[in-house]
């Protein structure tokens, strides 16, 4: 019975050092194959929460609306990320720091459906601001001068833009900072934004949804767009061929 218990150990091996790089060799290819794909999916969750976002905000507006015989509100100076002051008291809107989403704070059990999870890594915007305001005021608001204090009825709402998750507060400078390009074939929307502009550096955080090319002024992504019937779609990269400008203005041809 001893011999046979020497032989049975005698038996046993353990993996040779060979064998055990093969593994890890194995290991590094199967990440190197599955981590694009879990980032992949990761982003998506992204643009599906920011997404989810834009529809309740969509809800809160409609809300609004109907409380205020369907007439857009009076954003006046609001321009900023910030919610509250230092205080913790709800800033007014005539504060230039103030974010115009507080128009809608009585229609809404929290603040953070103004939140967009792929902003978060933004580490400076526009503004000198804290980052962390950013993650519950990151969706922009269509302020277009021919646009303000209108009443729906005016308006065609499944064509007019009510605001999306380009990474400015406010947009009123038309092509400077809006999707469109003035309805000029070939010519350019986002002009702060391209090579030159005086905000270039923050060109990949408009269209930053599934991300396609590494490059600073391509990035084959998209942006979602919340639109004043509270309907949300996505919008690939585009230099604004295929964005009308009545979308932001309200205008109906």
């Amino acid at each position: 019975m001893k011999d046979e218990g020497r032989v049975a150990r005698h038996k046993v091996k353990g993996f040779t050092l060979i064998e055990l790089l093969v593994v890890i060799a194995i290991i590094a290819v199967l990440l190197a194959i599955i981590m694009p794909a879990m980032r992949k999916v990761k982003e998506s969750a992204k643009q599906t929460i920011c997404k989810s976002n834009l529809k309740n905000i969509g809800l809160a507006v409609l809300m609004y609306l109907d409380d205020s015989d369907r007439k857009l509100p009076n954003y006046r100076s609001g321009n900023g990320f910030l919610w509250y002051d230092a205080g913790g008291n709800l800033l007014p809107l005539s504060d230039s720091t103030a974010y115009w989403g507080i128009i809608f704070k009585p229609y809404l059990k929290e603040t953070k459906i103004f939140g967009c999870p792929s902003l978060r890594r933004v580490p400076s915007l526009i503004y000198d601001v804290d980052p962390d305001a950013v993650q519950e005021a990151a969706f922009a608001l269509n302020f277009h001068s021919d646009a303000r204090n209108k009443s729906t009825t005016e308006l065609r709402p499944s064509e007019f833009i009510f605001c999306h998750d380009h990474m400015e507060p406010r947009l009123e400078n038309n092509e400077r900072d809006m999707f469109h390009n003035n309805d000029t074939p070939g010519a350019m929307n986002l002009t702060h934004y391209r090579e030159g502009g005086s905000r270039s550096a923050q060109y990949r955080d408009i269209f930053r949804h599934n991300i396609r090319i590494n490059q600073p002024f391509k990035t084959g992504g998209r942006a979602n767009i919340l639109w004043l019937d509270a309907h949300v779609n996505s919008l690939e990269e585009t230099t604004g061929d295929d964005v009308r400008k009545r979308w932001y203005t309200g205008a109906r041809k």
